[in-house]
């Protein structure tokens, strides 16, 4: 089964960084848009940054100019750089694919 693999989260203290990495095992990686979506508690989850096949990006308003989605197809990676990091991004950190079911997350808590 094709599955999405997070990890690199953790705590942070506001104004920090974290990468965010997600493997993805799936031999056709690389002609699919994969994203990064956020839940923070009692709240929706929402989309925080995609990126296409051809590597255009997308992203949330809140994140733009801190954070950046990259890719690796040879390595089926792809990567959340988060910047300038600030409380209200506390959530559990998703990766997404057209692919593969949710992946368990990775927490990212930012302390003021």
């Amino acid at each position: 089964q094709v599955r999405l693999v997070e990890s690199g989260g953790g705590l942070v203290q506001a104004g920090g960084s974290l990468t965010l990495s997600c493997l993805a095992s799936a031999r056709t990686f690389s002609t699919y848009t994969m994203g990064w979506y956020r839940q923070a508690p009692g709240k929706q989850r929402d989309m925080v940054a995609t990126i296409t096949s051809a590597g255009t990006t997308n992203y949330e308003d809140s994140v733009k100019g801190r954070f950046t989605i990259s890719r690796d197809n040879a390595k089926k990676i792809i990567y959340l750089q988060m910047n300038s990091l600030k409380p209200e991004d506390t959530a559990v950190y998703y990766c997404n694919a057209p692919f593969a079911p949710w992946g368990q997350g990775t927490q990212v808590t930012v302390s003021s």
